[in-house]
């Protein structure tokens, strides 16, 4: 029987059918050509070609096996180099995708007998680092090519270079401080003495209003001078104490001063570990339960036990039962309605006024309650849109 006719339908069925990957066992790779079935298979083996080629190889066999061996290393490596870097991949990912290729070496002309053994003999040569799992060998890339090994060794350079800039200054600065304590004068350390009476019988009196040097007098007169002396030294330094706050606050707070008074407006403000409420939009964030529910969004219908919440989902109005650790507040699009869910302001509604991305905070305006009107900064996660 001859062979289909040019553009006939049995050439363009044949050419299909030769078009993708065929089955090894009918693969001659001496003389690299593919058989769709058996008994293409055994024609091939019984042609002069084919006998041919095995002559050949039969003279010297161990020089064609080496050459299918580099050609199917060469093109593995360069696979792993291109497509997947320095990063640690599974080898079977590689293999797969190596034999998509329809004009690949086969392994089973190679010296090596299975996948795992070529991976072995990979991490004992040096081109990868080899590691065995549970899940089987992954394979991690060595890259010497010269340019790759030429900008690491520029990059420690210049770390190196920073960290001794950094010893420097270190050292310049406890050098000044060194310097300055040694000029510094040493202070007086204060004495303490017991206080002790000379004569028992003499009598203690307060006397800073008059010129009057007398020490001892009438014990009323004495009295109400000293009081009147002490409240008018009290008055003094209350006087003294506020003027002096007033000039405090007048000047420029520091950066330490700022970041305590942003501490305790923090401490200030009531928070609640618990969040979620009822009739909110939120958003699944467990990849547990699969890419069907993985970043879908969802309305909160029932909260149990705080941390609970039955929430039914918006695309295919699924429900299900998850954790508050297992969902996320879903910002909308400015002008929205939305919940203040945690802080001073929880359970207030508001409209979403504008959004500020470098604080990861929005600006709302409160439309509820008794401070409705009332424009407030809120972080992404203390707000979620209304239903």
């Amino acid at each position: 029987m001859g062979k289909a006719d040019f553009l006939s339908p049995k050439a363009i069925s044949n050419r299909i059918k030769a078009k993708g990957l065929q089955k090894l066992r009918w693969y001659c790779q001496m003389c690299q050509k593919q058989c769709r079935d058996e008994n293409g298979f055994k024609c091939h083996c019984m042609s002069e070609s084919h006998q041919r080629q095995l002559l050949l190889a039969s003279e010297n066999p161990n020089q064609f096996m080496d050459y299918f061996s580099d050609e199917f290393k060469n093109d593995f490596l360069e696979l792993l180099r291109r497509r997947f870097g320095t990063k640690r991949v599974h080898n079977n990912i590689i293999y797969n995708e190596y034999i998509s290729h329809r004009e690949h070496v086969h392994m089973n002309s190679t010296q090596w007998e299975t996948l795992t053994d070529f991976t072995k003999w990979l991490g004992r040569e040096g081109f990868c680092k080899v590691d065995e799992t549970p899940k089987g060998w992954y394979v991690q890339y060595i890259d010497r090519d010269p340019e790759t090994i030429r900008r690491q060794e520029e990059l420690e350079k210049k770390k190196k270079q920073d960290l001794d800039d950094e010893e420097r200054s270190a050292k310049f600065i406890e050098e000044q401080v060194r310097r300055g304590r040694e000029g510094k004068e040493p202070e007086e350390e204060p004495v303490f003495t017991e206080l002790k009476r000379e004569n028992e019988e003499e009598k203690v009196a307060f006397n800073l209003a008059g010129s009057s040097s007398s020490t001892v007098g009438p014990a009323k007169a004495s009295t109400s001078l000293g009081l009147n002396a002490l409240k008018t030294a009290a008055s003094g330094k209350r006087k003294d104490a506020s003027h002096s706050a007033d000039s405090k606050e007048k000047k420029k707070k520091s950066a330490l001063d700022e970041i305590i008074e942003m501490e305790e407006k923090k401490k200030k403000s009531v928070r609640s570990d618990n969040w979620i409420q009822p009739d909110i939009v939120v958003k699944v964030i467990t990849k547990r339960l699969g890419d069907k529910y993985y970043k879908k969004k969802a309305v909160i219908r029932e909260v149990q036990d705080k941390y609970t919440a039955i929430v039914k989902l918006i695309d295919s109005g699924d429900k299900l039962k998850l954790d508050q650790s297992h969902l996320e507040t879903v910002i909308p699009a400015p002008g929205k309605r939305v919940v203040i869910v945690n802080g001073h302001y929880r359970g207030m509604e508001a409209i979403l006024e504008g959004i500020d991305e470098k604080n990861f905070s929005a600006q709302l305006a409160i439309d509820s309650g008794p401070m409705k009107g009332k424009r407030v900064e809120i972080a992404y996660e203390d707000f979620s849109k209304q239903v």
